[in-house]
């Protein structure tokens, strides 16, 4: 399977499911910037159930087609620490979120100017606590339709994103019950390095 998928922040369960299954990752990188979607936001399990966090960006005033890969993160906001204190809150009781904490910890600290810059080393630190060979190209061209790939780009939109998954262990299910298809990091701190069999079984 060739997969085609576009850069998002910490991405969910069903975008790392496509990325580990295929046999060849290629990234969108000529696509226009859509709010509300996770290229810049990801859901997690909070002591009050889902919780969003979403990175702010600067929109641009001349260009309502903004594309992707031109997108600056708004620093005025200090979004990096509000993060990383959720992702605390939320799985400082999981049993691997200590063990992950160290390579996770970094990104929250370093200025990034451009949100895909950002998206691409989320996704290398999430492939590396996997133990994932994360290997990838990139698109020159923007083509709406795609047949030489199997095309998850949709999977960027949550709400378009309806896939099913086998429940795991979450920290606070007792109080909230199984929240499906969270960002891959709630997977990686309840089931440590067991996450990438997990998403090798997952039917897409």
């Amino acid at each position: 399977m060739n997969a085609l998928l576009l850069p998002t922040y910490f991405p969910s369960i069903s975008q790392f499911a496509a990325m580990v299954q295929a046999d060849t990752i290629t990234f969108e990188m000529e696509d226009n910037f859509q709010k509300q979607t996770n290229r810049n936001r990801m859901y997690i399990y909070s002591p009050n159930g889902i919780q969003l966090l979403n990175i702010p960006v600067k929109h641009s005033k001349s260009d309502r087609h903004q594309k992707t890969k031109d997108v600056r993160i708004e620093d005025a906001f200090d979004w990096q620490k509000q993060h990383f204190k959720s992702l605390e809150a939320a799985y400082r009781t999981s049993p691997f979120f200590e063990y992950f904490e160290d390579d996770l910890s970094p990104i929250f600290q370093k200025k990034h100017t451009f949100l895909m810059d950002l998206n691409f080393e989320a996704m290398e630190i999430v492939s590396d606590c996997l133990g994932f060979d994360f290997n990838y190209g990139k698109t020159e061209e923007y083509f709406h339709e795609v047949s030489e790939f199997s095309d998850f780009r949709p999977l960027a939109n949550g709400k378009k994103d309806t896939l099913e998954f086998e429940p795991y262990t979450q920290v606070f299910e007792e109080k909230h019950g199984y929240l499906n298809n969270l960002s891959t990091l709630d997977l990686l701190f309840n089931e440590g390095r067991y996450a990438l069999e997990y998403l090798k079984k997952q039917s897409l």
